[in-house]
């Protein structure tokens, strides 16, 4: 970790805790700021607070009073899920006040090179790939980001012999300052959080920053079949290297006579490759340039490529029950996630769908439901996916109260050979408090089974 001096005797706020906000709230003390905490949840139920408390961190909790911003502060740092429309954040842009996130403080102390990831499907899978690619290559990574472990933390125990490979949001990108990545990746732009930024160009203004302060000795791996990524790209500084599932490209990652390539050089034939779905080669060919151009080699690749079955919640498979094969996709929590699993399979499917009313219909996934032999529907969206499913002319069309309680349901509507996939369209919110416990509970019901 670098000890750097930036923050020494600096009034800084932390907005919002989570795990980011005590990460960084103990990282900024640690570096000599004068740190004050606020977050909405009282200190009597507030652990994560109690224990910042302990650290001699002031901490005002269990509401966010607009006065606080007049006390000095020279710095924000808020929890990403925190929008800009926010009355604290408000007032802190009216007084001219920096306001960054978490993963800048990681960027800002690392003695180790960044691989970002971002893009609206695929950021989890691609990052787990990298990282697993690398570790079977002996290249020391580390990972950090949303999937599961704080950015800043994994920063500090960081070294130059280490790779951090970060999952990046667009909440997480819109604060940023110096934050720059040795290889960025952008697996692709779809509308997604509009609620938040607004409007489709705001949201990909935001995924751009992920390659604002890269040189012409880093390098930007983009989704080469979306024009949208291509004019990111054609802003940035970075060394483009584009890859496409569509085309053969005179360089980057591609795939010719069923082989994935790079830069010409074959790397692993597709039919050897166990992660299924067409939207994953989009991952898999991103995570190969990505570990390629990181030092490691073709046979580390062909490790993960041939063992790799995907991470969990995202198209995982979970088991086979008297010939019904049962994956958790609870991780699609937007119709595009849901086109994509469905895409995967050939074999009849059960879906089950629903989850929280954003107001959007589900018009867009009537096309994919093609293979869907039986539609099970919970959740505020229950009627309108069943809508879609009336539209497809699916016969079976039943209701349940939730994921546990569909899944016996799935199973008692197939036979052996069909998929029963959890793929809900939707985010989880109405019912649980995550997509990850959403899929916990499918994961649990299947196996009560067996």
């Amino acid at each position: 970790m670098k000890n750097i001096k930036t923050y020494q005797h600096k009034k800084i706020l932390v907005l919002g805790l989570a795990k980011s906000g005590v990460s960084a709230a103990a990282l900024l003390h640690k570096l000599g700021a004068f740190v004050t905490v606020n977050d909405s949840k009282p200190l009597s139920e507030n652990p994560e607070a109690q224990g910042l408390l302990e650290q001699g961190i002031k901490v005002v909790c269990g509401s966010h009073p607009i006065e606080l911003m007049d006390e000095g502060f020279e710095l924000v740092v808020k929890n990403p899920g925190i929008p800009y429309y926010n009355p604290m954040i408000k007032k802190a842009i009216e007084k001219e006040i920096p306001i960054i996130t978490e993963v800048e403080l990681a960027y800002q102390i690392s003695e180790a090179p960044l691989i970002g990831i971002t893009g609206t499907n695929g950021k989890t899978t691609t990052t787990t790939l990298i990282f697993d690619m690398l570790e079977a290559g002996n290249k020391h990574p580390l990972i950090a980001g949303n999937i599961g472990t704080v950015a800043s933390g994994v920063a500090q125990e960081a070294t130059a012999e280490n790779t951090i490979v970060i999952e990046l949001s667009s909440f997480q990108l819109m604060g940023i300052d110096q934050f720059k990545p040795r290889i960025s990746i952008i697996t692709n732009l779809y509308d997604a959080h509009l609620d938040y930024h607004g409007t489709r160009n705001e949201y990909i203004s935001a995924k751009a920053r992920i390659t604002q302060n890269q040189t012409e000795d880093d390098f930007l791996i983009v989704n080469g079949d979306q024009e949208e990524c291509m004019e990111i790209a054609r802003n940035s500084r970075a060394q483009i290297i584009p890859f496409s599932t569509r085309k053969v490209l005179e360089s980057g990652a591609y795939v010719k006579d069923g082989w994935v390539c790079f830069n010409g050089e074959q790397i692993i034939e597709t039919k050897d490759i166990v992660l299924p779905g067409k939207h994953n080669l989009e991952n898999i060919l991103s995570a190969v340039a990505a570990t390629l151009l990181s030092g490691a080699d073709k046979e580390a690749i062909s490790k993960v490529l041939t063992t790799f079955a995907g991470v969990r919640h995202r198209l995982q498979y979970v088991a086979t029950i008297d010939g019904r094969k049962f994956y958790n996709d609870s991780k699609a929590t937007n119709i595009l996630a849901t086109e994509n699993a469905l895409a995967a399979f050939d074999a009849p499917t059960v879906l089950l769908a629903g989850g929280l009313d954003r107001g959007n219909s589900f018009d867009e996934l009537v096309p994919s439901l093609k293979n869907v032999k039986t539609l099970i529907t919970f959740g505020e969206t229950a009627e309108k996916v069943g809508q879609a499913g009336h539209d497809a002319g699916i016969k079976t069309i039943l209701r349940a109260d939730n994921v546990e309680k569909a899944v016996p349901v799935a199973f008692e509507h197939s036979e052996a050979g069909d998929v029963i996939l959890l793929s809900p369209a939707c985010a989880s919110w109405d019912q649980y408090k995550t997509f990850e416990v959403r899929g916990d509970m499918f994961i649990e019901a299947v196996h009560k089974l067996k």
